[in-house]
């Protein structure tokens, strides 16, 4: 996909890599909806502001009524959660935005990309979908499901040539690892990554050595991949 010719709108774009994703697109020549629950969080140049809840069906549809010529949709909007067996509400509410809410918006643009041509989509997953940090079952779950939504949505979306990429990283410097003690990308290189995958019109970008690590553990035994993983942790 061309980025220069392209009209794309970035949800959670007030900040991390929501924000640079947006920032980058106007950069490649992209017109930009940047989305956000709170628009006026959102502080950049050169893109349209536009409000958007996730998981306010009204919300949803009044954006893909206002954006009716984006033919790249940018999922990023999304939370943290804790364990499975900790607060219920809170396991809900990320289920909520990370996978009802992306499935959403989804659902609702998936109408317009087709009446301009098909276009891309683009969504935030995790090197999450493929394991658990400890005390985040919750987030884990909502990124395994965000993984396989897009691998079954390749194969629904195809017929109206609508191409879907999935993004997957270990850990970005975002406010929310902020304290976590481990690599980290910059939300920049993530977004850069993810745009480049876009162009590229991959499946799914592995953008760190350690995402990598854990993909081609899956086709391993768990048991040396848990092995390792408490390496990784106790190092």
């Amino acid at each position: 996909m061309d980025i220069n010719k392209a009209t794309a709108l970035v949800t959670g774009a007030g900040r991390g890599i929501g924000r640079h994703l947006a920032a980058q697109l106007a950069e490649r020549g992209a017109k930009v909806y940047a989305t956000a629950r709170r628009p006026e969080s959102i502080y950049l140049d050169g893109v349209e502001v536009l409000a958007l809840d996730v998981t306010d069906p009204d919300s949803v549809a009044a954006a893909a009524e206002q954006a009716r010529d984006v033919d790249l949709l940018v999922n990023n909007a999304g939370i943290g959660g804790g364990t499975l067996l900790g607060d219920l509400d809170g396991v809900r509410a990320t289920m909520d935005v990370n996978f009802w809410g992306t499935l959403s918006v989804i659902r609702a643009f998936a109408p317009v990309l087709a009446g301009n041509g098909g276009g891309a989509i683009l969504t935030i997953a995790s090197s999450a979908s493929w394991f658990v940090f400890p005390g985040t079952g919750a987030y884990a779950v909502s990124k395994a499901a965000v993984w396989s939504m897009g691998n079954a949505l390749r194969h629904e979306l195809a017929d109206q040539g609508t191409r879907l990429t999935s993004v997957h990283l270990g850990a970005a410097d975002t406010d929310m690892t902020k304290g976590l003690d481990v690599p980290k990308m910059t939300a920049a290189e993530v977004a850069r990554a993810a745009l480049d995958g876009v162009e590229s019109e991959v499946y799914e970008v592995v953008a760190d050595e350690f995402t990598a690590m854990v993909k081609s553990s899956l086709s391993q035994d768990p048991r040396h991949f848990a092995a390792r993983f408490h390496e990784f942790l106790t190092a």
